[in-house]
């Protein structure tokens, strides 16, 4: 059964709400442009942009510890560099995370938002060329609608895909699919890629990205139903091109039309 390409969503801000795309281009050993091009910092975390180092999700907001970032719509210009957050669909805060002011005004808002849910106020982070992924590599997240039907059905509740987090989602095939591709390359319309990881889960795919509940217990149905917690798998990009929903998706090895 053919692949299929059915969603593309970056994420500008680690921890906040997606942008979906129907056209991305993958650059070689990059992630998808300005995915997790910013984080929230806690006032604690210690950065140099200068010098960039990978730092784990401990050290930022994130919704497996701040359920309540899930409520918030977050809109990215990347044009202007302008953050525009809404809340209930009022306009809470809008500042441009390139330069000082416009930072600030982000990072006034998060320490009130967040109230005494964290300490001090945090910040705003970018590194040229960096990206706050939650693992060290460049990579490209995927994951299977196949294995999400899996898991509601033996969940016996609908689950919300973005959850996950995912940059690409695609359908058709065999639930758990691709956890079989790791070391494999796979081929997104022209675009090359090489399976890297399983991604394993966290507490933050309990949190329905809906109401910032946290209503259903994912990951104890993917420990006692699949005894494992991984959905999806992450990819580098070996070479790039302009991808579109709806391409095909092949993995080698597979016989057939994958």
């Amino acid at each position: 059964m053919m692949l299929k390409l059915t969603h593309i969503y970056r994420y500008p801000v680690k921890g906040l709400s997606p942008e979906s795309m129907t056209v991305t281009t993958l650059v070689p050993g990059e992630g998808l442009e300005h995915d997790r091009r910013f984080a929230i910092a806690l006032s604690t975390t210690e950065f140099d942009p200068a010098s960039p180092q990978w730092l784990s999700k401990t050290h930022f907001l994130m919704l497996m510890r701040n359920a309540t970032l899930a409520l918030l719509d977050a809109h990215f210009d990347s044009g202007t560099g302008v953050l525009t957050l809404s809340l209930h669909g009022r306009e809470v805060a809008s500042g441009d995370l390139t330069t000082v002011e416009g930072r600030r005004e982000i990072e006034t808002f998060f320490a009130t938002y967040m109230d005494d849910k964290i300490k001090g106020t945090p910040h705003i982070l970018e590194a040229h060329g960096h990206m706050f992924s939650d693992t060290p590599l460049k990579v490209v997240s995927i994951i299977g609608q196949a294995s999400l039907r899996d898991l509601e059905n033996t969940m016996k509740a609908s689950v919300d895909h973005r959850r996950f987090r995912g940059n690409l989602y695609f359908d058709g095939g065999e639930p758990w699919q691709e956890l079989s591709w790791l070391g494999r390359e796979i081929t997104v319309g022209e675009a090359r890629l090489k399976i890297t990881a399983r991604i394993d889960r966290c507490a933050a795919i309990n949190v329905n990205p809906g109401t910032a509940e946290r209503d259903l217990n994912i990951l104890k149905s993917l420990m006692k139903d699949f005894k494992h917690v991984d959905m999806g798998v992450y990819a580098q990009v070996l070479n790039g091109c302009t991808i579109h929903t709806g391409d095909e998706i092949r993995a080698s090895g597979d016989t057939g039309a994958s």
